[in-house]
């Protein structure tokens, strides 16, 4: 049964019972995003790294620096 199948489902049970639908699928990620994020930092601090920019840290020493002067 798919997501949606199930949805549609609870959402009739939920009207034959008298009960408040649930949210539709996906309705909440961009708050869960936000508060997994949010935790994340957190964690971070506590643990004494830095809270922002580690991708981007980690990823320069990956990548090669362009050199002053160089042509492409």
């Amino acid at each position: 049964m798919s997501i949606t199948q199930q949805h549609l489902l609870d959402t009739y049970r939920a009207l034959r019972l008298g009960e408040i639908a649930p949210p539709a699928p996906g309705a909440h990620d961009r708050q869960v995003v936000r508060e997994w994020r949010a935790d994340r930092r957190f964690r971070a601090v506590v643990a004494g790294r830095p809270a922002q920019g580690r991708i981007r840290r980690a990823l320069s020493r990956w990548l090669p620096h362009p050199r002053p002067g160089a042509t492409r």
